[in-house]
C-alpha cells in the first residue's frame, strides 16, 4: 500500500504527489521551486539549493532525514552545472553518500528550471 506524505510545498495543478511511501522506501522527484511555485531565480547554485532545500523539507515532513537517501538520480541542462550541483550536494549530504547517477537532458519540464532530482530513501 502507499501513501502521500504531507509537505507545506507548493501545490502543484499536475496529478502528483512531492513525495510517496510505498513498502518502506520514499519516492520523490525535487524540483527549483519556492512557496509561490515559482522557479528561483539566480542561476544553477540557487536552484541547485532550492532543490536541496525543497528535499530536505519533504524528508522531514516524512519523519525522515537525508541520512535515509539511497539514491539520486540528478538532472541539469548543462554539463557545466555538475560541478556545482556535487559542491552543493557535500554541503546536504555526508558519507556514506547515496548511490546516484547524473544526467544532462535538453530541458525540464518547465524551460526555466536547470535541475532536478528524482530521489529514493527508505523510511521506517
Amino acid at each position: 500500500m502507499k501513501h502521500a506524505i504531507k509537505t507545506d510545498l507548493f501545490a502543484s495543478r499536475a496529478p502528483l504527489e512531492w513525495a510517496v511511501v510505498g513498502n518502506g522506501t520514499l519516492y520523490t522527484a525535487q524540483i527549483p521551486i519556492d512557496r509561490q511555485g515559482q522557479v528561483v531565480s539566480g542561476g544553477i547554485e540557487a536552484q541547485a539549493r532550492q532543490t536541496l532545500d525543497n528535499l530536505r523539507h519533504t524528508l522531514e515532513a516524512a519523519n525522515s532525514s537525508l541520512d535515509a537517501v539511497t539514491q539520486v538520480l540528478i538532472y541539469v541542462t548543462d554539463r557545466s552545472y555538475l560541478a556545482i550541483v556535487n559542491a552543493l550536494y557535500t554541503e546536504y549530504f555526508q558519507a556514506p553518500y547515496p548511490n546516484r547517477a547524473a544526467v544532462v537532458v535538453a530541458g525540464l519540464a518547465r524551460e526555466e528550471m536547470l535541475v532536478e532530482l528524482v530521489v529514493y530513501a527508505c523510511i521506517d
